[in-house]
């Protein structure tokens, strides 16, 4: 069966930073002896699992698929994007992944394994995709999870985002992440704080992070130019010890 690069873009991932052409892939019997050649690379497996079909092809289930991609993959941005894009579209929860790769060769795992542990937490991992699709602005953020105070020392947050320069926040947002009224009431006293201190905010969804990118960007880009057309608010970043 396909499993790898393409198994996974025959089942709908397409991160734009993979390989245009990786080659196939296969997975094949422990048993069996055929040798990779030229564009196909064979690897024999005793975990050989039951595969989905797409179009009369033999896949490899998605999280197997996606797994066995990332450790192929040499560039760390190719396999962060990768692995975003198969949990955020619903299908592959990190702790599935982690344990297929805990579960595997342990050949480049180090990178994704760390990453699917913070995934753990679905918070981090919309985070995690944000910080991917800053690196498209014209200016990215100079500053992530950095704590914001007031000039008379009043602390107004501790926002995803910050750009420091014009005093612009980014906050990831989603009712979704509170489960209980106490926790959005929260967010909107966080966000009457920084209003008060004169601070432009834009409120992103996870889900428009995978549906609509170039729209969250474009919101970025127009919120930074009106921040940087007027004084920066008196805020100060906390300083660490």
């Amino acid at each position: 069966m396909i499993t790898g690069i393409e198994a996974c873009r025959l089942q709908g991932l397409r991160p734009a930073s993979l390989p245009a052409d990786p080659g196939l892939h296969l997975l094949i019997p422990h048993d069996r002896k055929i040798r990779s050649v030229g564009f196909v690379t064979t690897e024999r497996t005793v975990r050989l699992p039951a595969p989905a079909i797409r179009n009369d092809v033999p896949l490899a289930p998605l999280v197997r698929a996606t797994t066995d991609a990332v450790r192929q993959l040499a560039d760390p941005l190719a396999s962060e994007e990768l692995l975003i894009e198969a949990i955020q579209q619903g299908r592959c929860h990190p702790k599935a992944l982690l344990w297929e790769l805990n579960h595997g060769t342990q050949r480049g795992t180090a990178i994704p394994r760390r990453l699917l542990t913070d995934w753990v937490d679905i918070r981090s991992m919309a985070e995690s995709r944000a910080k991917v699709l800053s690196r498209r602005l014209t200016t990215p953020p100079s500053h992530w999870n950095a704590e914001l105070f007031d000039v008379s020392g009043k602390y107004l947050g501790r926002p995803d985002a910050w750009w420091d320069d014009v005093g612009l926040i980014w906050e990831i947002d989603s009712f979704d992440f509170h489960f209980h009224r106490a926790g959005y009431q929260r967010t909107v006293d966080r966000n009457t704080r920084y209003a008060t201190s004169g601070l432009i905010v834009v409120q992103t969804l996870p889900s428009q992070l995978l549906n609509d990118p170039a729209g969250v960007v474009a919101d970025l880009e127009a919120a930074w130019r009106i921040a940087a057309s007027r004084p920066r608010p008196q805020v100060r970043l906390a300083v660490a010890a």
